[in-house]
């Protein structure tokens, strides 16, 4: 890692300023993935204002770039401002880590390939290293950013409500999703307040990408494409939205979901925006799409040389050299696509001012040339070459409409030569024009040929059958049997659904979403999850449910209409049908269903002849020998002796509940997986979790009264401690105490003064942890001789591990595995042991049900009747 030249630092001219927590991420997220790392997870808590995380499993700062990673202006990616012009990385001017260093508290953990353990880092407000210390990290570089925006309370005060800190979590969301599309095998996951919110995957490619990102629904009505100019090398490719495919599928209200890429490069371009529009909205006659954005993936790669991005800090915003070769084959590629659009079809807004302006007087001055060929070019439209087009494109333009001759000139005053070829080049057609659709031109109106459209005699109105409107597809309306709705058909299932409202229409879509993103969440969190989402919902995106909502209650109305008439005309052609008449095919229990849900009497049924006897064949059988072979095989086993008892083993899982059945010798018992994960993740924690304890601003001081005497603050000054430092203080290192978030530091005095205790450090986690929970821990080291941790844990802490304990069995799959609850069933029978048999809640681990019978004698005795 080096320092930029200075001028290369003029050239770049770089002040990236922190002003909100979406900055924040995509600074440290570019630089994860500069390292090459293949999972990275970000963290926030409390919207990012207290602390932004972000891990990854790179390849870590060197131990000889740690004390100037964070100075401005030393980075590792280019040497000097020619390098640009092949740049690979997404970051390149090292000044990012710089700019989060002057408005948070920041902390480095990092590892490489070469180092043993990890190292923790921290950081002044001038990017320099404070202090170090080994850690348990493993490879790979965590970046940790504490109270955001502390010594700049302006920029903290617009994070006040708590709308815009819900923004902004969407916002940080919606910069991974643009990032987890373009790179497929990387692994993404967001967390907020110790919740997992957003995941993502490795995928293969994009489309798999695509398909965990926007569900299965919008990518199938998505089309892969892909071009190649090779005069600028440029390639595109991409998903776009199918011709003719449904608006609302494939476009939304607002471009969050237009993913343009530049070299890998998520950016905001307007005029491609633009010319993606124009072209989607194209295809369709009414106005529904043109206020509308196309779900679209362009990723667009050209050399890095033809590009700029140093334009804004954020990097978002790019200058391309060949812009007007990278829109002529982007159009290239979209006309072959949806087709040509034609003048009259197309928006008020042109794609790019200069370019509209040049293309329409190039027309213009054709179409005079066509009416009157004796009119001169005026010399400023001339080039150095004599040719009157001002660029490639009018030159095409100017040829298409002239029908390929490049004079523009009557045909009476053609020459003699050129009346020869006049035939050949009549007929002369560019792959370009074809591609078009301006090849073949009308000789009248000059206006591109378009196919024969076969106009269908409409229907006459009022000739619409059951009440429906035309065009209209019909809902879940019985058509397959044209009768009245009966007893056997609401039995059946085969009744109307009722319209759904709009929050049960987005519910349906964000709880295949939540359940997408974390397979293991609970009916509980999925319901909460989707709350929040309808509530931070967008007002365009809500006036969409509703109009989907209102459509469904419409056709509900319909059908019902419909089917009531439908009805009515059944009962009359009944009641005026032959009195004898009956039917060939009847349904199956029509009648009987009839006479069970019919309030009238009816009388009994006649007697019907038996069935006649089902065919039947003798088979040769000797019940004795039989009786014979039977006895012998009980002989046999009695005489082998019944196998060993294995313990506990495990049968089968219920199908209706999260329990399995186990055996223990001859008894069948219920086995909960659940509680004992918890019971086993409790024991777990309360035996090696240590809190993490936080500095203290304002120590406190431990006195005599607050442990209980002076024979516990003499128990508390024998345990553990360092070496004292320069000032003679020495910091208790116990376990029993630091695993429970305690640092006390304890300074020897004189004869007359005493000692002095203070607390410097608590863990911050536990709600209301203090002095009377250090009590705890010393009264169980002097009156009950503990000594080990989980025999110090104060009941606050306890507590705590308990919810803990539970927050992670929570996130076990919905259904265990025959393997899982296996190694589940072993950990209880190895850990656990026999006396433990209930849960920290106070419910039964294994539940017997029943002992199985061994002999003939013990089945009688289960199974006998009851003494009346």
């Amino acid at each position: 890692m080096k320092q930029l030249p200075r001028e290369t630092v003029r050239l770049l001219s770089s002040a990236q300023v922190i002003t909100s927590v979406t900055n924040v991420v995509k600074e440290l997220l570019e630089n994860s993935l500069d390292a090459g790392a293949s999972a990275i997870d970000v963290i926030l808590e409390n919207y990012g204002l207290d602390r932004i995380e972000v891990r990854d499993n790179g390849r870590g700062i060197a131990a000889a770039d740690t004390p100037v990673m964070a100075m401005p202006n030393f980075t590792s990616k280019i040497q000097s401002h020619e390098d640009l012009e092949g740049l690979q990385t997404y970051g390149f001017r090292g000044v990012a880590l710089g700019s989060i260093c002057a408005v948070a508290e920041v902390m480095i953990t990092t590892k490489t390939e070469d180092d043993d353990i990890s190292t923790q880092y921290t950081l002044n407000n001038q990017g320099s290293v404070v202090s170090q210390k080994p850690t348990h990290f493993g490879q790979g570089t965590t970046v940790s950013a504490l109270e955001l925006f502390k010594n700049v309370p302006v920029r903290r005060q617009y994070f006040s409500s708590t709308k815009k800190c819900k923004e902004e979590v969407k916002k940080v969301q919606d910069l991974l999703l643009s990032y987890a599309i373009v790179i497929p095998d990387l692994r993404l996951t967001l967390n907020h307040n110790k919740v997992l919110i957003w995941q993502k995957i490795k995928a293969a490619n994009h489309r798999d990408a695509l398909l965990a990102m926007l569900g299965s629904h919008t990518v199938a009505n998505l089309l892969p494409c892909h071009h190649h100019q090779e005069e600028a090398e440029i390639f595109l490719e991409g998903f776009f939205p199918k011709p003719g495919a449904d608006v609302s599928s494939t476009s939304t209200l607002v471009p969050k979901k237009t993913f343009i890429y530049i070299n890998n490069r998520p950016v905001h371009h307007k005029e491609i925006t633009k010319l993606l529009r124009q072209h989607y909205a194209a295809q369709y006659h009414d106005k529904s799409a043109q206020n509308r954005y196309p779900i679209v993936m362009l990723k667009i790669a050209v050399s890095p040389a033809s590009v700029d991005v140093n334009l804004t800090p954020d990097k978002t915003q790019v200058l391309l050299h060949n812009k007007e070769a990278l829109f002529t084959a982007l159009e290239a590629l979209l006309v072959s696509l949806y087709g040509y659009r034609p003048s009259g079809d197309a928006p008020t807004e042109q794609l790019c001012p200069e370019t509209s302006s040049k293309t329409g007087a190039v027309e213009a001055e054709a179409l005079r040339h066509v009416t009157n060929p004796n009119l001169e070019e005026p010399q400023s439209r001339r080039t150095p070459n004599g040719d009157s087009s001002p660029s490639a494109a009018d030159d095409r333009t100017v040829k298409r409409m002239a029908g390929g001759d490049e004079t523009l000139r009557s045909p009476t005053e053609l020459p003699e030569e050129t009346e020869k070829n006049a035939d050949s080049s009549r007929w002369r057609i560019s792959s370009e024009e074809w591609s078009k659709g301006t090849a073949l031109t009308d000789p009248v109106s000059g206006e591109p040929l378009r196919p024969v459209t076969v106009h269908q005699i409409s229907a006459p109105i009022g000739a619409v059958d059951d009440g429906m409107e035309a065009g209209k597809k019909t809902g879940n309306v019985i058509t397959e049997k044209r009768v009245a709705l009966s007893a056997f058909d609401l039995i059946g299932n085969r009744a109307l659904r009722a319209p759904q409202s709009a929050l049960a229409l987005f519910e349906k879509e964000a709880r295949l979403e939540v359940l997408r993103e974390n397979p293991a969440a609970g009916l509980q969190e999925i319901s909460m999850a989707v709350n929040d989402r309808w509530t931070n919902l967008m007002e365009e995106e809500r006036k969409i449910y509703e109009e989907k909502a209102q459509k469904q209650v419409e056709l509900h109305h319909r059908t019902c209409a419909a089917k009531l008439a439908h009805s009515g005309r059944a009962k009359e052609r009944r009641s005026v049908s032959a009195p004898g008449s009956k039917r060939k095919a009847p349904f199956s229990n029509q009648q009987l269903l009839d006479e069970l849900f019919s309030s009238q009497t009816h009388k009994k049924p006649r007697s019907s002849p038996p069935p006649p006897p089902k065919p039947s064949r003798p088979l040769a059988c000797c019940l004795s020998s039989i009786r014979s072979r039977l006895r012998r095989l009980a002989s046999y086993r009695s005489e082998v002796p019944a196998p060993p008892s294995r313990g506990l083993r495990l049968i089968n899982r219920l199908a209706s509940q999260s329990a399995w059945v186990i055996s223990c010798g001859q008894r069948l018992m219920l086995f909960n997986p659940y509680r004992v994960q918890e019971t086993l993740l409790l024991q777990r924690l309360l035996q090696n979790h240590v809190l993490p304890a936080v500095t203290l601003q304002n120590p406190i001081h431990v006195t005599e009264s607050c442990l209980g005497g002076s024979d516990y603050t003499e128990a508390l000054c024998n345990m553990e401690k360092q070496s004292p430092d320069v000032n003679g203080r020495m910091f208790i290192s116990d376990p029993r105490l630091v695993a429970n978030g305690f640092k006390v530091t304890l300074t020897p005095g004189h004869a007359s003064a005493g000692r002095h205790l203070e607390v410097t450090a608590l863990a911050d986690c536990v709600p209301f942890l203090g002095l009377e929970d250090l009590g705890e821990i010393v009264t169980a080291v002097f009156r009950r001789k503990a000594k080990t941790v989980q025999e110090c844990r104060p009941l606050k802490v306890s507590n705590y591990l308990q919810s803990e304990a539970v927050r992670l069995a929570r996130k076990m799959p919905a259904h265990l595995s025959r393997e899982d609850a296996e190694v589940i069933l072993r950990r209880m029978e190895q850990q656990l042991g026999e006396n433990m048999r209930t849960c920290f809640h106070g419910r039964d681990l294994v539940h017997t049900l029943c002992d199985v019978p061994q002999n003939d004698e013990q089945a009688r005795a289960l199974f006998q009747p009851l003494a009346l």
